[in-house]
């Protein structure tokens, strides 16, 4: 005969939430989205629903959005990227110097320049791994380094090209279309899905989510988490260094302070799209998610005639939305509150066919 459970034991609470919710905290920031979109196009009939409105939020956004993925990347190992604005503009200066004064071929000049970037990443990373320096305080120095190259390459001026401008391939990279679509909006989507397909479906990606759940752990069962780290900066680094090119075919001259307005941005969508998609880590789709929600928001506040100190304050409050529901997300996936029905906090979930299975640490 089993023996009544003893008063003093801790009752057992159900973690699981119903269908509901859980699609909710998966796409609720998908819905919101579709629910601005509506309550604009509702509110400004005239502008918000049309087709130069959506080409204007695919061209803009581009950029933004490239940049919030380089800066998810580090982000899933628990570590974050602060030099990605000062490697922006250090990156679209230095194509615009070798086209422009230099007089490489805008191919060679675009493909130095991003592999730039990926050796400045991997820089940041071996400083924040091997020097054991805090990820903050690395890339805060090796950004303010970035911007002083910046200037010396600039003199502190603007790079602006002759009578002749730019090569019209080049200023193409960004201008086209396809599909009657901005070719800019397809950069973005195939970005995504290859980091999606490297986060959720390869041993790499899964091992970088360990190293950011659990580093020690992930030492424990044998994962380089150094390695694994500074690939992560790697990547994130060359992915700045392709904004920069993207950023260079846009503007057409050289600014070389411009980078320093696009950090906040790439960290709200970053840390916002982890409460979406996947809720409790940042993930690629997600990622693009909030910055939709992020573009659609910001345009239609600017077409209901907002101020233009709306915008700066509009991504502070979204960055201290999106670090609140990123933390609390994380906080119930570790207590288990996603754990099957009836099973404690902090049992681990078996692995699925959709992870990929066998991953020690946390669930991908």
């Amino acid at each position: 005969m089993t023996a009544p459970p003893s008063p003093l034991a801790p009752r057992s609470r159900p973690h699981r939430r119903g269908p509901a919710w859980q699609f909710v905290s998966a796409y609720g920031l998908l819905v919101l989205t579709a629910l601005l979109f509506l309550v604009f196009s509702l509110t400004l009939p005239q502008t918000f629903p049309t087709r130069d409105t959506v080409d204007s939020i695919l061209f803009s956004q581009s950029i933004p959005a490239v940049l919030a993925l380089a800066a998810m990347v580090p982000v899933v190992t628990g570590s974050f990227d602060l030099s990605l604005g000062y490697g922006l503009g250090l990156a679209h200066v230095m194509v615009l110097q070798l086209v422009v004064h230099a007089a490489w071929p805008w191919p060679w000049a675009c493909l130095v320049v991003i592999v730039g970037g990926a050796v400045v990443g991997a820089v940041n990373g071996v400083v924040v791994e091997f020097g054991r320096i805090d990820s903050f305080i690395a890339t805060l120095g090796t950004g303010s380094m970035l911007y002083a190259v910046t200037g010396w390459v600039t003199g502190g001026g603007r790079i602006v090209p002759g009578p002749g401008g730019l090569p019209a391939a080049f200023t193409d990279v960004y201008d086209s279309r396809l599909l009657s679509l901005p070719l800019p909006a397809f950069y973005v989507l195939g970005l995504a899905v290859a980091l999606w397909v490297v986060l959720e479906r390869l041993p790499l990606g899964r091992c970088l989510y360990v190293i950011g759940a659990n580093p020690r752990a992930a030492e424990l069962v044998g994962i380089p988490t150094r390695r694994y780290t500074v690939y992560a900066f790697t990547a994130s680094g060359l992915i700045v260094g392709c904004a920069g090119v993207l950023l260079a075919a846009q503007q057409e001259i050289g600014n070389p302070s411009v980078g320093l307005d696009y950090l906040l941005p790439a960290f709200a969508g970053a840390l916002l799209g982890s409460t979406a998609i996947k809720p409790g880590r940042p993930n690629a789709l997600g990622t693009v998610v909030a910055v939709a929600v992020l573009a659609v928001g910001l345009t239609g506040i600017a077409q209901m005639g907002g101020d233009f100190w709306t915008t700066p304050l509009f991504y502070g409050g979204t960055l201290l939305l999106a670090v609140g529901l990123a933390g609390y997300s994380a906080r119930r996936l570790r207590t288990g509150a996603d754990a099957p029905r009836g099973a404690p906090a902090g049992t681990p979930q078996p692995p699925s066919k959709a992870s990929g299975g066998g991953t020690p640490g946390t669930a991908p």
